[in-house]
């Protein structure tokens, strides 16, 4: 079953992110991403991977620039597909053409 878990605070949004991703890991999915507003300029770091939420852990640690980091406020998913196939480009957050936003949802659209 898809999870959805969104953060606006004064602590690291990455952590409690994957912290709650990681709660969700019993519901079953087959991928698993974050979109992560940069406390510097407010761009939108997005990182997703096909697989466990630990694999999403280390990719996010190689991507992060600094202060991504410190950011209170982002968004994760887990994916339980039931159309298309588990990669990068089916996981969430979808990003916004502009890139200024980011969404995750449950369901086809």
């Amino acid at each position: 079953m898809c999870g959805i878990i969104g953060y606006t605070g004064a602590k690291s949004a990455t952590n409690v992110i994957i912290a709650g991703l990681k709660r969700l890991e019993y519901r079953g999915y087959d991928s698993a991403g974050i979109a992560i507003v940069n406390a510097d300029d407010n761009s939108l770091l997005s990182v997703k991977t096909p697989g466990k939420v630990s694999t999403l852990e280390s990719e996010l640690a190689g991507r992060l620039n600094g202060s991504a980091d410190e950011s209170g406020l982002a968004i994760g998913h887990t994916r339980w597909a039931t159309h298309g196939e588990p990669n990068e480009a089916n996981a969430h957050p979808h990003l916004s053409p502009s890139g200024q936003f980011a969404i995750a949802h449950n369901g086809i659209i």
